[in-house]
């Protein structure tokens, strides 16, 4: 039985997931951030098998997340981060620090390139500085004013 796509969503979430929610497509995304550009690294470093490489490549340069460009002089294919692929770096490093959070070491921190220090959790902010957890937001719908009474929550689709 095929699966619903989520590509028509209303929901972000589910669109952002039916684009880059395999495990495969998130881990070449990876990757490509630590410096992997051609087939062959994405292969040796994932060994993940061609056919199921050769895919999910495909749909994420069709997506717009890489690009393929040609090495000059090498006859060679790349696939390089595009500006959209790029904005996945926040939603990698939730994903990790989540991870993280869920018990086992790693072999890896993540740490200011500058100051060698480690990096600080993600967090949501309030406008005035404050960390703000799930129940300290809420969705409304967009394009509505921000009015000082109480706020009248709206219960996102399931998708």
């Amino acid at each position: 039985m095929k699966r619903k796509s989520l590509e028509n969503e209303a929901c972000p979430l589910a669109r952002s997931l039916e684009a880059i929610g395999d495990a495969w497509s998130v881990l070449i995304v990876r990757q490509a951030f630590t410096g992997d550009r051609r087939f062959g690294e994405f292969e040796k470093s994932l060994g993940v098998a061609k056919n199921i490489l050769t895919v999910r490549l495909r749909k994420l340069v069709a997506l717009g997340v890489l690009e393929q460009v040609t090495v000059e002089g090498r006859g060679y294919q790349e696939y390089v981060l595009t500006e959209k692929g790029r904005g996945l770096f926040l939603v990698l490093m939730a994903i990790r620090q989540w991870g993280e959070g869920c018990g086992g070491d790693s072999p890896y921190v993540l740490v200011d390139k500058r100051d060698k220090k480690p990096v600080r959790p993600l967090a949501f902010r309030a406008h005035d500085g404050r960390e703000l957890g799930p129940d300290d937001m809420e969705l409304r719908p967009a394009g509505e004013s921000c009015p000082a009474g109480p706020a009248q929550p709206v219960t996102p689709p399931v998708s």
